[in-house]
């Protein structure tokens, strides 16, 4: 059946997104920060707090000292190794401070509960992973050495309680931590625009707009306030059915020679060598050690791009690297889980990937689309040959997927199916001398075509290099 004649048994977009129209500076703080609008994107639909409720003034006095570099400048906890006795012997048990977060209608006041995770996450992380700053910084040559493998009751009991409230995992994340609920603007009326950012939170010089740490994050943050535009069209295409781009900034706001300073906080705890146990959150589910996943662009809504790849129904391989895909899922904010998973199931309803190849124009069309996608991710494994891969042997990301295998899967999927759609759709045209590819056409396809077969074979001798020279 054509999708064009398909009746959709399940609810529209905005059955099942209420308030995707609706002007952010409406939206009562009950409901989650991520709710998705067409004004903000997959941002959050208010900037995120600065400051905490009284309560927690001990867990706001931590954080602004904190980093590496305090914002006056100044050494901080980081500088002299001296947080952890800092949280244990300063920070009280706040966990029962979380519930009574609430509105003036007595709900949950989820913004403000998202900003307490976020200041307990930065925490957190830096607590764990405090000696292996001290040993990547004093001894680089010999790794990162073994973190902290129990978080004090005062950290582990109400960041696990805010990570209940909001459906994500309790540790830090890519949205709800390090990035997308971790900006102010410096002048509010000059909105959204780069060198008007500013981080929150930061591990090492990040509140310094200037520095790596804050380009690294900013520079992410720049990107997804472009995703409104984007959300437009997903819903043209899903409930209308008719259907981006990557910030070469990255270079310039942060350079790769010092990204490994401030990625040691950003290590998860799950596949990686300085928790070889897990850890134990003190007085969370019977002190069993606990194994979570880090800080990743995998967390991003559309850096790996899923919005894409559920659209377009781009098949992914049937390996472990795909199940670490779809167990970062679950780091996502619940409001961009919920949308994506939408997307995938109403795509698969109206079959988009047959439509799209059942003529010579429309079939162009989805190849140029996914030859973005592909784009898009071909520059992402730059980066992290760039950043990361070059730099050290580490052989894991900071989620804790492999270093050097997983970008390739995804990027090679997208490849493939452009290999499949153009080897069963358009090469036989060519070959029949079809009017319908004529020469304009093949303009567009076959220098396209060139490149994607050119960068598949480059791609698969890089892989095996670097797998050869770690042992992999």
């Amino acid at each position: 059946m054509s999708p064009a004649t398909v009746i959709s048994s399940s609810p529209t977009t905005l059955e099942s997104f209420p308030h995707i129209h609706d002007d952010p500076s409406t939206i009562p703080h009950s409901l989650d920060p991520f709710t998705i609008t067409t004004s903000t994107g997959f941002l959050p639909y208010l900037t995120s707090p600065t400051t905490l409720p009284d309560a927690f003034k001990p867990l706001m006095s931590l954080l602004d000292r904190l980093p590496v570099v305090k914002h006056d400048g100044s050494p901080g906890l980081l500088a002299t190794y001296e947080l952890g006795p800092a949280v244990e012997q300063e920070l009280p048990d706040l966990t029962d401070e979380v519930d009574k977060l609430v509105t003036a209608d007595g709900k949950l006041d989820l913004y403000t509960i998202m900003a307490v995770f976020r200041d307990y996450s930065f925490l957190a992380s830096s607590y764990l992973l405090e000696p292996c700053w001290k040993n990547w910084r004093t001894n680089p040559e010999n790794g990162y050495g073994l973190g902290r493998d129990v978080l004090p009751k005062a950290v582990a009991r109400p960041l696990y309680r805010c990570g209940q409230i909001l459906d994500i995992p309790p540790f830090m994340s890519y949205a709800a931590s390090y990035a997308l609920f971790n900006y102010t603007l410096d002048d509010p009326s000059k909105g959204l625009v780069y060198s008007n950012l500013r981080l929150v939170r930061a591990f090492e010089r990040g509140l310094d707009p200037r520095s790596s740490e804050a380009g690294f994050i900013l520079t992410h943050i720049d990107m997804v306030k472009d995703t409104p535009g984007l959300i437009s069209a997903f819903l043209f295409v899903m409930d209308e059915y008719g259907a981006h781009r990557w910030r070469s900034d990255m270079w310039a706001n942060s350079k790769p020679s010092d990204y490994l300073s401030f990625r040691v906080f950003i290590f998860g705890i799950t596949s990686q060598s300085m928790f070889p146990n897990g850890v134990i959150y003190d007085g969370v589910e019977d002190n069993k050690p606990l194994y979570f996943r880090g800080e990743s662009g995998a967390n991003d809504s559309i850096i790996q791009i899923p919005l894409l790849d559920h659209l377009l129904q781009i098949p992914m391989p049937q390996t472990p690297l795909t199940e670490i895909l779809h167990e970062f899922r679950s780091y996502r904010p619940l409001p961009h889980r919920t949308f994506l998973a939408h997307i995938r199931n109403k795509a698969e309803e109206l079959d988009v990937r047959d439509f799209a190849v059942e003529d010579t124009e429309t079939a162009i069309l989805f190849l140029r689309t996914l030859n973005h996608v592909r784009s898009f991710r071909w520059r992402h494994w730059l980066f992290a040959r760039e950043y990361i891969i070059r730099r050290t042997p580490h052989p894991t990301a900071t989620g804790g997927s492999p270093i050097v295998t997983w970008l390739p899967n995804q990027l090679s999927a997208v490849m493939d199916l452009m290999i499949s759609i153009y080897e069963s759709v358009l090469a036989p045209l060519k070959a029949q001398g079809t009017q319908g590819y004529n020469g304009s056409c093949q303009k567009l396809v076959e220098p396209m075509m060139e490149l994607v077969r050119d960068q598949k074979e480059k791609l698969t001798k890089e892989v095996e290099k670097w797998c050869k020279e770690r042992g992999v």
